[in-house]
């Protein structure tokens, strides 16, 4: 009977510290009210309708535009840019620390071996005469360590690197999200380069001919010298502002370079226009916003992980006890290493508790407790931060759809315009400086409308991004 006491004994105190309370809160997440709609919803067309037919964003978010180019591109960055890559290392990490203190569950065992020549001085007190004073010692000890964990310590520390590691994975989410929307971004912006340039060419096509038309009325004695000094001036003046674009297109080019990991030096983007509107966008509703931006998800898990801290610290206050055990083989005649004579062991608990710390204890209690509301507010902030992003999306797709409209309006007036203007200038009714003028307008016009393609199309890509580009809060690993 007395032989099955130990592990019997063994087996109750496992069961009691599988079973044993977790001192500290438990986690409830911290209530966050999210408006019913946004508030440019139904405001500006297709782009905040969100009905059953448009489905959710998926996370090829990019594919929407319809551009093989930017669909490979965004692949490449997902697998080659560097800075996902080191968050992709960080969430590994983290993750590594949860399987650490996971294994705090169990017992340490350890195991060694030594060999030892030893002698003993013939003066030792006590020294007994005739005995050997040269002898080799074999050892060969075993032990065993465990922590059983009664107040729920070690558990409360699994939950709160657990909620870290899944920050890390929404950090690594939110990365890849912000990283592959500069790329979409910058495409743009380079498409838009593109259509300004498409769109200077064509002006400097009309140009030429004005400027043929002043050469032509001047050999006639139909104009000045200075009708033909002014229409080479506009001629030149829009040759460097094409010239100019050369700047912002490499600029972007060696930007996207860097985004799908390779180097700039021989890095090359055929040119091709900006066209089209932008695609329509599903918003769905504010409350979604919470699972679905992964800079949200990270918050939520610090706060969970602040949480399980406030635990930890307050299992200090209880009694730290360990099972030990320790035994293994000791001769002086390796021969006889492995006789039941040989065999030496112990076994027992400890208990500690710690009566006075002067409030150290209580001042961890208060540092972690101080940590989950700071942890909370800065959740809150990133959700009112998150609110405030698909509105000023919202908005700006709203206003530039407005400005757009009057622009195209505008560039229609300026062309009639010029088009009476130089008629004029041609039958020897209006001056030189008339069609000057007409031209001016109507290119700053067509410039603004372009760069108005470049803007609607990018709010686009960054309300996507705002509305977490189709990621959820289920992706998050389980750990």
């Amino acid at each position: 009977m007395r032989t099955h006491s130990l592990p019997t004994a063994a087996a109750l105190i496992a069961t009691l510290a599988l079973s044993g309370c977790k001192v500290g809160p438990n986690y409830k997440a911290p209530a966050m009210p999210a408006p019913p709609a946004y508030s440019d919803n139904g405001h500006n067309g297709n782009w905040t309708t969100a009905t059953p037919a448009d489905g959710t964003l998926r996370g090829d978010w990019w594919t929407v535009y319809q551009d093989s180019t930017l669909n490979d591109f965004e692949q490449r960055c997902a697998k080659s840019n560097q800075t996902i890559e080191a968050a992709l290392h960080s969430y590994e990490q983290a993750h590594d620390i949860v399987r650490e203190n996971r294994a705090a569950l169990f017992p340490t065992v350890s195991i060694g071996a030594s060999a030892t020549r030893n002698l003993i001085s013939d003066t030792k007190p006590l020294h007994v005469p005739g005995e050997a004073t040269n002898y080799w010692d074999f050892l060969i000890p075993l032990s065993i360590s465990w922590e059983p964990d009664f107040w729920g310590a070690i558990r409360r520390q699994i939950e709160s690197s657990a909620a870290n590691a899944q920050a890390s994975a929404a950090d690594l989410a939110n990365t890849r999200l912000s990283l592959q929307g500069m790329l979409a971004v910058s495409y743009v912006q380079l498409r838009g380069v593109d259509l300004q340039a498409q769109l200077l060419r064509s002006t400097l096509d009309s140009f030429q001919q004005t400027l043929q038309l002043t050469k032509d009325r001047l050999k006639g004695g139909l104009a000045s010298q200075s009708d033909v000094e002014q229409a080479q001036t506009q001629l030149e003046q829009t040759q460097a502002q094409l010239i100019d674009l050369g700047v912002q297109r490499a600029q972007l080019e060696h930007a996207i370079a860097v985004l799908v990991g390779e180097a700039a030096t021989n890095f090359h983007i055929e040119e091709k226009p900006l066209a089209g509107d932008p695609p329509s966008v599903p918003t769905g509703i504010p409350s979604e916003l919470l699972q679905r931006r992964p800079d949200i998800a990270s918050a939520e898990r610090h706060v969970a992980s602040a949480n399980a801290l406030i635990g930890v610290a307050k299992a200090a206050y209880y009694p730290s006890i360990v099972l030990g055990a320790s035994g293994g083989v000791e001769t002086d005649k390796i021969g006889q290493l492995f006789n039941s004579s040989s065999a030496m062991w112990n076994a027992g608990p400890g208990i500690n508790e710690t009566i006075y710390d002067a409030g150290r204890r209580k001042a961890q209690v208060d540092f972690a407790i101080a940590q989950r509301a700071q942890a909370t507010a800065l959740y809150r902030e990133q959700v009112l931060s998150a609110f405030r992003d698909v509105e000023d999306q919202l908005s700006a797709l709203r206003v530039l759809e407005q400005e757009a409209t009057v622009t195209d309006r505008a560039v229609a007036s300026a062309k009639r315009s010029t088009e009476l203007s130089t008629m004029r200038y041609k039958r020897g009714l209006a001056t030189y400086l008339e069609v000057l003028t007409a031209q001016t307008i109507e290119l700053a016009n067509e410039r603004t409308a372009a760069s108005l393609v470049t803007q609607r199309i990018v709010a686009s890509a960054q309300l996507q991004l705002a509305l977490g580009g189709g990621w959820d809060a289920a992706q998050l690993p389980k750990n």
